[in-house]
């Protein structure tokens, strides 16, 4: 297997893994020269190597523009660098996600608390009440008229109803916050994946020209040796 010598670290890599400096986008390749002066544009390195000073420049370019890098930004560059999904990361969240009692609870009372069937429930309650009162005992039953025992209960419903449906909403703004941390990753790995695509296209289209110019060269000189040989045999005859 043919090999080659990495002009940075020195060590023999496949020839299927070469990748000439020339290839190299000039930030990229400013980066490697600032740590390896003896980088020249006839060098050649890995890619694996270039990989590695391409997630560092996104490292540098995410400092550059948001300032110290935070964790999140760490994970991202984390998970670019072992090639995983950052989608699937939420999915494990959620399935992981345990409830106490008293969590799914709250959740059921603010979701039937904030439904129209609780109101009109509520509301023939209260109907049914001031009827019973008013007319079948003529204001003279257990809560006449105005209903004393029944504005005790809907303050004392009331006071305890706010701190269980405060309790579900904080626990869903805990989620919405997790979710706009999922979102915020998602975009940025994708757009850092988007810079690295352009750095793989370039370095294709690069080669490919390099390719073609060798193709070409290769096709010029068979024709000047056919030429020669035809004027060869013109001049035998």
């Amino acid at each position: 297997m043919k090999t080659f010598i990495s002009a940075i670290s020195q060590k023999e890599y496949p020839i299927s893994e070469q990748a000439p400096a020339k290839t190299i986008r000039k930030s990229i390749y400013d980066l490697i020269k600032k740590e390896h002066p003896i980088l020249s544009n006839k060098s050649t390195i890995s890619v694996s190597e270039l990989n590695q000073y391409r997630q560092k420049y996104l490292s540098e370019y995410l400092i550059r523009e948001v300032g110290e890098l935070t964790t999140l930004e760490e994970d991202v560059l984390q998970t670019i660098h072992n090639e995983k999904t950052i989608s699937t990361k939420r999915d494990v969240l959620e399935e992981q996600e345990n409830n106490t009692v008293g969590q799914r609870l709250a959740d059921k009372v603010a979701s039937f608390g904030g439904s129209w069937k609780f109101i009109i429930l509520f509301g023939i309650f209260i109907l049914i009440w001031m009827m019973i009162n008013i007319i079948f005992l003529f204001n003279k039953g257990f809560d006449p008229y105005p209903f004393i025992l029944l504005n005790l209960i809907l303050s004392c419903l009331a006071a305890l109803q706010a701190p269980v449906i405060m309790m579900s909403q904080n626990r869903q703004e805990e989620k919405d916050r997790d979710r706009a941390k999922q979102d915020y990753m998602i975009n940025l790995k994708s757009e850092l994946e988007i810079r690295i695509l352009h750095e793989k296209i370039d370095h294709l289209i690069i080669h490919q020209q390099q390719e073609l110019l060798t193709i070409q060269q290769i096709q010029i000189e068979m024709m000047d040796d056919i030429m020669a040989q035809i004027k060869e045999l013109h001049n035998n005859k």
